[in-house]
């Protein structure tokens, strides 16, 4: 028995029926027997927390998500033969909607879990697999991701980070940057150049990166909401194994793609749970009268605005639904994921802006004086950087326009 079955049993049944059994009942049992379990086992677990629920601070997000892998509620939709629990996408997507709608904070291993387990699983060597996916299952070992880099953003082919062929393996020099959670993880998987000769998008290598190597140094990058959830990551002449690159040699474009779909079909439906959830405090705000009687609402702006949003909340989820059935069809991905990108990060920034009219001084309330103004201030200013990252909005609209208009290249 592995180390994450046998603390799986330890830590007893999240549902009433385990996990991996789920298919024995249907799809409406599962989602309420899940949703039950989330209401008791986050609830107990805010109200254990010292000082009370805090989803915003990162030690708590990290404790509620191993508080989740301990429960069997980590690797759905992995092959059983490597501790998962072989859940087809509709149940995976179930759940990933009734964490969201229970209020329960993501958590600071998600690149982990989302991204480089599945192309793990698809490239990885036996020996890959057995070494790293017990440690992201059970969410011992945290991921981030080394892409970015400060002249290479969206234009990901362009990095310059360099991985030299050395005896054993490879000497990596280079500079990441908006690298998430790279202070608390672990392991970082890094796009590198080791063909500096061949054509940009080829030459590139995927290469598994211990982050307490010699020479790895990380810079947190202090954002507007007072957080460093951001860093810059430093590579200079750090050793990564021979047995550490993931796929081939000069095919990491081809493994940073496949990555990078992965999460297609599930990726939304958090951001749209919460979009409702928001869109339904912002119609209480409007509704609310000020301290002169003033119902915000009485205004044809603000309900034009909000009738505009719930439009837009209403769109976005037969966007994620068409995504989600495509996926299970087993159709490629295609350039519709970007215009759903677009959509949803400019309608969340719209839709914050409008909470903060709404809220008014109370806005500047960030003190916990006011839960809900916090809250809301703090994913007010959060929302600036979802137009910038997973693809800016203007590298988004390039791909709608060559891939799904056929506008030609300038």
């Amino acid at each position: 028995m592995s180390e994450v079955q046998s603390a799986r049993n330890t830590a007893g049944d999240p549902v009433g029926n385990t996990a991996c059994d789920s298919a024995a009942i249907d799809d409406a049992a599962f989602r309420q027997s899940l949703r039950a379990w989330l209401a008791s086992a986050y609830a107990r677990f805010a109200r254990d927390w010292p000082g009370g629920a805090a989803p915003r601070d990162l030690d708590y997000r990290r404790a509620w998500e191993d508080t989740l892998c301990a429960n069997g509620w980590s690797g759905l939709g992995w092959p059983k033969a490597h501790g998962g629990q072989a859940l087809p996408l509709s149940r995976q997507a179930v759940f990933h909607e009734e964490h969201a709608r229970s209020g329960a904070p993501l958590g600071v291993n998600l690149i982990g879990h989302g991204i480089l387990a599945p192309t793990l699983l698809h490239f990885g060597t036996d020996a890959q697999k057995a070494r790293f996916l017990p440690g992201i299952l059970s969410n011992r070992e945290v991921w981030c991701q080394g892409y970015s880099e400060p002249g290479a953003g969206s234009d990901l082919a362009s990095v310059r980070t360099r991985a030299e062929a050395v005896d054993g393996g490879y000497r990596l020099n280079g500079h990441k940057i908006w690298t998430s959670f790279a202070d608390r993880a672990q392991w970082c998987f890094v796009l590198a150049r080791t063909d500096p000769q061949a054509p940009k998008h080829k030459g590139l290598s995927f290469l598994l990166v211990d982050m307490r190597s010699p020479g790895v140094r990380v810079e947190p990058i202090r954002q507007i909401t007072g957080e460093a959830e951001f860093c810059e990551v430093f590579f200079e002449d750090v050793f990564v194994p021979a047995d550490l690159l993931l796929g081939e040699q000069n095919q990491g474009w081809k493994v940073a793609m496949a990555a990078a779909s992965f999460e297609r079909g599930t990726y939304f439906i958090p951001r749209l749970v919460r979009f409702a959830q928001e869109l339904g405090t912002v119609r209480q705000l409007a509704l609310r009268p000020d301290a002169y009687g003033h119902v915000p609402a009485s205004s044809a702006s603000v309900r034009h605005k909000w009738a505009r949003l719930a439009a837009d909340s209403h769109v976005l989820a037969l966007k994620s639904q068409r995504a989600l059935a495509g996926a299970m069809r087993g159709d490629p991905p295609g350039p519709e994921g970007s215009s759903t990108k677009i959509h949803w990060s400019e309608a969340h920034q719209r839709l914050l802006e409008l909470s903060m009219q709404l809220l008014g001084e109370s806005a500047c309330l960030t003190d916990g004086a006011d839960e809900q103004a916090a809250a809301l201030t703090h994913a007010y200013l959060w929302s600036r950087a979802e137009t910038i990252l997973a693809g800016t909005s203007e590298i988004q609209r390039n791909i709608i326009a060559e891939q799904m208009l056929g506008l030609p290249k300038f």
